[in-house]
């Protein structure tokens, strides 16, 4: 991720403590909060992504979690639920999933050439974890300011479109999201430093734009990096508001997502780079998978959203294919 590229694992562990005590960690979290973190001893900077292995595009046919008609029928139940005041929004998922026995390396080499993303970033740890992710969205980021203190930062993604114009629901769903961000800010950060710089920014990415806010604050001194995860996971763009109900909702209506909706990134010394594992593809056995959602309103028009769900993975797949 951002030209870093660390080799020379020297300890795999789930331990959220061994962060805090420094060194240069590789960090993934599945939606269901399984953690993984990997210490690494050799790490550059700067560095140009190179594979030792080709790309080999994905033949076999996808299959999805749901069906069109399902994943209508869950964005109806998600809409109930609204309108009985359960919650506010929801992120509803499906994945696909295809045969495919070859390595990620590849493919993340082609993303790169492809579908260039800000977070972009492999994580290869035989037997434990194979992930390209190609996310847009920066779950957080935690650097020092010239007192030294912790600032962190969260760029929440809601609304997608194929132009940079977007729908009428969009920008609520957004700010429901930056509203529950601050709220989970402010248990682990100053009284008072939580602010919203930047609000409903409209970025353009290969292939769609996106709606983007961004929510900051200066961490509590001694804050542990298993009281930032236990308050922030899983990210609110991937769940939603309020989020243990939306998360009881999720539960109902889904499988299990795995790396999909987690995180993925780094965390050095107290610093980190986190994004969301969204347009990410991993490997279970033989099969490889991708995930694609979408951000439930009361007014979502269900059949619109299933639609999102294409837009959001289109591309993705194409290059998986290597129709790109």
């Amino acid at each position: 991720m951002g030209g870093i590229e660390a080799r020379t694992c020297s300890e795999v562990t789930d331990d959220t403590s061994k962060l805090d005590a420094g060194g240069f960690w590789a960090v993934q979290i599945d939606y269901e909060g399984h953690a993984v973190f990997a210490k690494f001893e050799d790490v550059e900077f700067n560095i140009d992504f190179k594979s030792d292995e080709s790309f080999v595009a994905v033949k076999s046919p996808w299959s999805s979690s749901q069906s069109r008609d399902e994943y209508v029928a869950y964005v109806d139940r998600a809409r109930e639920a609204i309108a009985r005041g359960d919650i506010y929004q929801v992120n509803a998922c499906r994945v696909l999933s295809a045969k495919h026995e070859n390595g990620l390396g590849g493919l993340f080499a082609h993303l790169l050439k492809s579908n260039p993303a800000p977070f972009a970033s492999y994580l290869h740890l035989p037997g434990i974890r194979e992930i390209a992710s190609a996310s847009p969205e920066l779950f957080i980021e935690v650097c020092e300011d010239h007192d030294g203190a912790r600032l962190i930062k969260s760029s929440p993604i809601k609304g997608t479109s194929k132009s940079a114009d977007f729908a009428e629901k969009d920008f609520p769903e957004n700010l429901m999201i930056v509203d529950l961000m601050r709220n989970d800010f402010g248990s682990i950060t100053e009284t008072g430093s939580v602010e919203v710089p930047r609000l409903f920014g409209v970025e353009e990415h290969p292939g769609l734009f996106h709606l983007v806010s961004d929510v900051t604050g200066r961490l509590k001194s001694g804050v542990t990096w298993g009281e930032i995860f236990a308050t922030l996971l899983p990210a609110g763009s991937i769940s939603g508001a309020p989020k243990h109900s939306a998360k009881q909702l999720i539960a109902e209506n889904e499988g299990v997502r795995g790396p999909y909706c987690g995180v993925l990134g780094w965390v050095y010394d107290g610093m980190a780079v986190l994004s969301v594992g969204i347009r990410l593809f991993w490997r279970e056995g033989d099969e490889i998978k991708f995930g694609a959602g979408a951000g439930i309103t009361w007014g979502s028009v269900p059949a619109k959203e299933w639609s999102e769900t294409e837009l959001k993975a289109e591309r993705l797949i194409a290059i998986a294919e290597g129709r790109i």
